[in-house]
């Protein structure tokens, strides 16, 4: 019972970091602009170590107790009905000290549940996306000779996108598409499955779109973060990504294949928006459903960094080839993820936006976010994988959109837009296109 306890605290950080150097992690999610309750931690902990001695002790002595009785048999002296109700008294005892310890642990879970992981030491010192640093650019803004249009202003004038549809069937923050437009769509999708399963050794899966607590507590998404989930009324969560569930496939498991594990999945993906009233509410850009392929990988613990940056460059890949122009940041620990210890975002040019730091006309932004969470979800989700000779060991996880397909949408609508108010294919999708090298207004549009 003891053992099932102290696992009952597992599935945060590590519990022997905690132990031996709660300063840095007071330290830690200082840089992150959390304040952690290191006396609280400390109490609790100090009142966890007494009752564990006291359980063990008296573990000990029933344990002495029972064979003494079990030696004498039916043996009726009042010395042994001594025994046998100290044995009875001891009893009570560990379940008394079983109940203040399982209270105890609640409490240690519920106070280390909203602990986020540790940043790790390259990442910079901020406390919002304003302190992000900027590591590299690729690839120049296109240049019009007419002024740029966004892409409700590009869809809606199509007749290929009708905002005012979708408020009338589901309210605010989602999208209709038709016609040559949804087919673009569709094409991304498949088009980036597509160079991530066939050039960069991805396992295309196939996973469900409904995940229980269990599953977002794996990942991070639980306790803290509920408001931002969609919950239905029997207890499940829409997956506000892939990463949940493609993650989630080795929870509680001894990984016996070789790593890295590398899988993609192309899904919807549901998400409330909570605090974002206001903000993005036309068009594509940020909604309540919206499509993303979604990239994993379960590696050793000794060559995640290197994973992060393989991750980071399959998704650069996806719009270098589209001919767009993007740039790489790296986010400051006060805008990091809550399991993230290092992410990248690569934010592309959209011609289409205002209110950049470009100019009056045309913004950066994200379309990708890779990160690396080291052991923090393979902890909370209790996987772990065993090498040829050696103990199970937790793996290390990573993940990254490959893309967010709306927003690429988004960004080969405004990229490539014609005077004429049409879309330009880009040459990459135009098999998947049957051909077609331009998205002309409908009639009517």
């Amino acid at each position: 019972m003891l053992l099932a306890l102290l696992l009952y605290i597992i599935g945060m950080l590590d519990q022997k970091i905690l132990r031996r150097d709660l300063d840095v992690v007071v330290d830690m999610m200082r840089r992150r602009g959390m304040a952690f309750d290191a006396d609280a931690y400390a109490a609790l902990e100090a009142r966890r170590k007494k009752l564990q001695v006291e359980t063990e002790t008296r573990q000990a002595k029933a344990g002495a107790l029972a064979a003494e009785i079990g030696r004498a048999g039916g043996d009726a002296s009042d010395e042994l009905a001594a025994r046998r109700e100290e044995s009875a008294a001891l009893k009570r005892e560990l379940a008394e000290l079983g109940d203040e310890f399982k209270e105890v642990q609640t409490e240690l879970h519920a106070l280390l549940a909203e602990l986020p992981n540790m940043p790790h030491e390259s990442v910079p010192d901020g406390a919002s996306e304003d302190d992000n640093r900027e590591v590299s650019r690729h690839g120049e803004p296109p240049q019009f000779d007419f002024e740029p249009r966004d892409h409700l202003n590009l869809g809606e004038g199509m007749a290929m996108m009708d905002d005012a549809a979708a408020s009338r069937i589901s309210g605010s923050r989602f999208a209709v598409l038709f016609d040559d437009l949804a087919r673009l769509h569709r094409a991304l999708a498949q088009w980036m499955l597509d160079v991530q399963v066939r050039e960069h050794g991805y396992t295309e899966t196939y996973t469900p779109y409904l995940v229980h607590a269990d599953s977002a507590y794996g990942t991070g998404q639980l306790p803290k973060f509920e408001h931002d989930l969609f919950k239905t009324t029997d207890g499940f969560y829409l997956i506000p990504t892939a990463e949940v569930p493609l993650t989630n496939l080795y929870r509680e498991t001894i990984i016996d294949r070789p790593l890295p594990l590398k899988l993609v999945a192309h899904t919807p993906c549901f998400r409330s928006e909570a605090g974002s009233y206001g903000r993005d509410t036309r068009g594509l850009l940020r909604q309540h459903q919206f499509d993303k392929v979604e990239m994993v990988q379960i590696v050793e613990s000794e060559r995640s960094w290197e994973a992060l940056e393989e991750l980071t460059g399959h998704a650069c890949v996806i719009l270098e080839r589209l001919g767009l122009a993007y740039r790489k940041v790296v986010l400051c620990a006060g805008d990091l993820g809550f399991s993230a210890a290092k992410t990248y975002d690569l934010e592309v040019w959209l011609p289409g936006q205002e209110g950049g730091q470009e100019g009056a006309q045309g913004h950066y932004r994200e379309i990708s976010s890779c990160s690396n969470m080291t052991d923090f979800q393979a902890r909370r989700m209790k996987m772990r994988w065993r090498r040829k000779a050696g103990k199970p060991e937790l793996v290390h996880t990573l993940n990254g959109s490959g893309l967010a397909v709306g927003r690429t949408l988004i960004a080969v609508m405004e990229n490539y837009q014609t005077a004429e108010g049409g879309v330009r294919i880009p040459e990459v999708l135009q098999p998947y296109m049957n051909g077609q090298t331009l998205i002309a207004p409908r009639a009517g549009g």
